[in-house]
């Protein structure tokens, strides 16, 4: 967690010189600018506020971000706003009005700092025009729960918004945006970011419906959506911003911090201990369930073989998975994976996996995720709990409370994906 702290990510890429903002690789002069506003939106931007309000605070004209409940940290200049995640509410769209009320108040000789992070697509919420709060509500339920990758959720998400998917950086325009992004997606695709709002969107209206269709959802969905996303694929409502337009042109994206950082930190610990270890993947996506299969298959492996690496074995992932909701239970993927993999490993000796949510919620949870042995099932057993129908019933929470199995960390204000570690003694 150390590695992917967002004040040390921000110090990292964001200094000053003088009069001089560096940025990355690209400098600006602070003079030529009438104005600095700090704008945010995601579960770690108030974190990567602080080391931002402590460079600029004498420049600063305004500043708001958007971060989920308990999420918040002490600031001078910058005003914090509560909100919800993963469904976002009526406190996430009066804090995106509040930030395009600051975004009006720019022009050409201003310079705005966008603070981006995971949890942004919820935190940063403004309904296209004729669409509610609750039509936004109802589809990313239905999304989150139809097992559909965040780059899918994310599409249709841009394109029921007046914000996302590079709107943002046209209501920025002309001012100059520069946007420091905590990467939570697969790749480190700057338009799924928070659903990509500073950035050109090669998404579509009619990928929308194909997504839809894909997961058969198109009768599940607010008609005002279905209606909209429709309009939109025949040409009636503009598009979203693509690769060229010119809203972009001052525009600066810098990913500061991602998943392969956490994992590699990860790594590097286990070899100090003592341990063979090895990353599998920081592209780790699919059914949760499936997943846990094949990392409890590569523990078995190197139990009977010694591969891919001898004992004493850490094997290292990151990535994010999904779940198809089909139970009445609470849990999140990484609670879920853990469960999957428990009865995978049921007896075996010398193995143990943790998965969890760097965010430190797992989701509609106070858990991070869960730590699974050869003992967990039998120990369940004797309480009485059958893990293969806390599975099917999606109610991982509740079969590892009792065992007090839960990983539970708290907020850890930054949020780069998912972890997860086999040891193998």
């Amino acid at each position: 967690m150390e590695a992917v702290d967002p004040v040390r990510a921000v110090q990292k890429y964001l200094r000053r010189e003088d009069n001089r903002l560096v940025v990355g690789e690209k400098t600006y002069d602070l003079k030529k600018y009438d104005g600095v506003y700090i704008i945010g939106a995601g579960k770690a931007s108030a974190a990567m506020a602080q080391p931002v309000e402590d460079l600029l605070g004498d420049l600063l004209e305004a500043g708001l971000v958007n971060v989920k409940y308990g999420h918040s940290r002490p600031l001078r200049h910058i005003s914090i706003n509560e909100a919800g995640h993963p469904v976002p509410d009526e406190a996430s769209l009066r804090g995106t009005e509040r930030i395009l009320q600051l975004l009006r108040q720019t022009g050409e000789r201003d310079l705005v700092l966008f603070l981006i992070s995971g949890g942004g697509s919820a935190l940063l919420a403004g309904p296209a025009e004729g669409l509610t709060l609750e039509d936004l509500q109802r589809v990313t339920q239905r999304l989150l729960e139809s097992g559909a990758t965040i780059h899918e959720i994310n599409a249709i998400r841009k394109h029921i918004s007046r914000v996302k998917g590079g709107q943002l950086a046209r209501l920025a325009h002309p001012s100059s945006l520069v946007s420091l992004i905590l990467s939570d997606v697969i790749g480190d695709n700057l338009d799924s970011i928070a659903s990509g709002p500073t950035v050109p969107d090669s998404s579509t209206f009619k990928d929308c419906l194909d997504i839809l269709e894909k997961y058969g959802l198109a009768d599940k969905i607010p008609e005002a959506v279905l209606n909209h996303l429709k309009k939109g694929a025949r040409g009636d409502i503009k598009e979203t911003p693509k690769p060229g337009d010119p809203v972009f042109e001052k525009t600066q994206n810098v990913i500061i911090g991602s998943n392969i950082q956490a994992v590699e930190a990860a790594r590097i610990k286990a070899e100090a201990l003592g341990y063979n270890s090895l990353i599998l993947s920081t592209f780790v996506q699919g059914e949760t369930r499936e997943i846990a299969k094949m990392h409890a298959a590569i523990a078995r492996e190197v139990l009977a073989h010694g591969h891919p690496v001898p004992r004493p074995a850490c094997l290292v992932s990151g990535g994010e998975t999904t779940v198809t909701i089909r139970g009445r239970g609470l849990g999140g993927r990484n609670q879920e994976f853990a469960l999957a993999a428990a009865i995978e490993i049921d007896g075996l000796e010398d193995v143990v996996v943790l998965s969890g949510g760097t965010d430190g919620t797992d989701g509609p949870t106070d858990a991070a995720g869960a730590i699974a042995d050869g003992t967990t099932v039998r120990r369940a057993k004797a309480l009485g709990l059958d893990a293969g129908h806390y599975l099917q019933e999606n109610d991982s929470y509740h079969f590892f409370q009792p065992l007090g199995d839960l990983l539970i960390t708290g907020p850890t204000l930054t949020n780069v994906m998912d972890l997860r570690v086999i040891l193998v003694s």
